[in-house]
């Protein structure tokens, strides 16, 4: 069930081949690549369930990170993944078309 905060992404659908409404799932997903971390919000598309990365941190020591903030981003906190999704700033960061 979505919150009225979450912004919803209209992006082109590698496996559809069209624009499609990618709604969140809530969950983070993180890379470590040496001593960097790379984090994404996940997205997915609600017809085929492919999914649409967008990211949070790129290539950032992990030091850089709170670890608290770091804890949550690994268990996957709901309330922060909403958080994280209900600013149009990110959307408009990586040039993502956004509706709620």
């Amino acid at each position: 069930m979505g919150y009225s905060n979450e912004y919803k992404v209209i992006h082109r659908c590698a496996r559809c081949g069209r624009k499609m409404v990618f709604a969140t799932t809530r969950r983070f997903r993180i890379n470590a690549n040496k001593n960097r971390l790379d984090v994404w919000l996940i997205y997915q598309c609600q017809k085929c369930r492919h999914t649409l990365n967008i990211p949070l941190y790129e290539r950032v020591p992990p030091q850089k990170i709170p670890a608290e903030l770091y804890e949550r981003l690994l268990a996957n906190d709901e309330a922060l993944a909403i958080r994280c999704g209900g600013g149009l700033s990110l959307f408009r960061r990586h040039h993502l078309e956004a509706e709620k």
